[in-house]
């Protein structure tokens, strides 16, 4: 897809915002932005996104979702924290416009994001396709058994469990290694 939109493939580039510009729509408007922000915030992301695209140490390691997610994030953030230094608020709005809050839970929240993202690479194959089948693809136990070649649903959804239960313990260790300092990685 990234090859793709580097070819100014418009439909690689509609494809990319019918799936992302809704996830940067909500996240702008649930932290006190307007659709035009959010608009103009995925711009900018795709600029950058193409600009470091064509730098050839350039390497994408996650996602092409993730990745234009964190980039809109970390955009509307900062762009968050540059107007309230710049502008005083009005009596009563700093009330309902808790910035720091909202980048303190965004930045805890980016956290456990990538720490997901580790536990997931770290998960291997084949649960992280199949766990990504059942969550992201919404694919059925039955076109999952198909996929992986299990005998029936019902070993999809016994493997899948199983994976789910590894994925749950990979994460909540990498959860606890950050919150403890003292424990060795």
């Amino acid at each position: 897809m990234l090859n793709r939109l580097l070819c100014h493939d418009r439909e690689a580039l509609q494809q990319i915002y019918d799936s992302c510009f809704p996830m940067i729509r909500a996240l702008v408007k649930k932290n006190n932005g307007l659709e035009e922000d959010a608009e103009d915030i995925f711009q900018e992301t795709l600029i950058i996104l193409l600009e470091r695209a064509q730098s050839p140490n350039f390497s994408l390691t996650c996602r092409l979702k993730t990745y234009i997610y964190a980039v809109s994030r970390h955009l509307w953030l900062k762009r968050l924290a540059s107007a309230q230094r710049q502008l005083p608020l009005a009596d009563g709005l700093a009330e309902w416009i808790p910035v720091a809050d909202d980048i303190a839970q965004h930045e805890e929240h980016d956290q456990a994001f990538r720490d997901m993202e580790l536990a997931l690479n770290e998960l291997g194959e084949p649960c992280r396709s199949l766990l990504e089948h059942y969550y992201v693809l919404n694919k059925s136990m039955a076109e999952i058994a198909e996929i992986f070649g299990y005998t029936s649903s019902d070993n999809a959804k016994t493997q899948k469990y199983k994976c789910l239960m590894r994925l749950k313990k990979i994460f909540f260790s990498l959860q606890g290694r950050k919150s403890n300092p003292f424990t060795k990685p």
